[in-house]
């Protein structure tokens, strides 16, 4: 197993081209949809990170109380949420079946949850507001050549990240793994 490396950050004129390189998804094929989504996000998750972290410290600075309990809710549900689907058999047909109602029961849980800790704002504002821009980047920026070979590494397993380890977790990459691995398998019975 390759060992976890962080992707280089990704120049902005690459990160944010002209208009030329978005497209609006197609909602008629999902299929085709989430995988651009994947394949961005393990591309620039580096940029996404930092986008992330700036967002993240503007709202930690104004307040760092609803920020520190905002981080503890959401890491603790979803860290429950990964024991849940690995040790709980119902669950984790549902996050193969359903990975993208899986991450939106996971996101409402934390919501939930916050909602009664009363920091709903914080939440919004510091953890919605980045995977909210991260999604719609990663929705609309169409991807390159390098993109792609980039992902076809990270899928064959021959380099891993941060963000292909948090996708694995999620369901996201099973697909593509598994995908893989039936060509490598005729390959080698050829």
């Amino acid at each position: 197993m390759a060992r976890v490396e962080l992707t280089p950050l990704r120049p902005w004129d690459d990160f944010f081209p002209g208009s030329e390189r978005f497209s609006r998804p197609d909602g008629k094929d999902l299929a085709k949809w989430n995988n651009r989504v994947v394949s961005n996000l393990l591309y620039y998750q580096t940029n996404y990170l930092a986008l992330a972290v700036v967002v993240f410290l503007i709202v930690g600075f104004l307040n760092p109380l609803g920020m520190f309990t905002a981080m503890a809710v959401v890491s603790g549900v979803f860290l429950g949420s990964v024991w849940a689907g690995e040790n709980r058999a119902m669950i984790n047909n549902f996050k193969r079946q359903n990975p993208t109602a899986f991450v939106i029961a996971v996101m409402v849980a934390s919501y939930i949850v916050l909602s009664m800790l009363g920091s709903v704002m914080v939440f919004m504002s510091a953890i919605t507001l980045p995977l909210a821009l991260i999604f719609a980047h990663a929705s609309f920026r169409l991807r390159n050549m390098k993109n792609k070979l980039e992902n076809k590494m990270e899928g064959a397993g021959l380099k891993r990240s941060p963000m292909g380890i948090l996708l694995e977790a999620l369901g996201q990459q099973e697909e593509n793994l598994q995908k893989i691995q039936s060509f490598l398998e005729g390959k080698l019975n050829e």
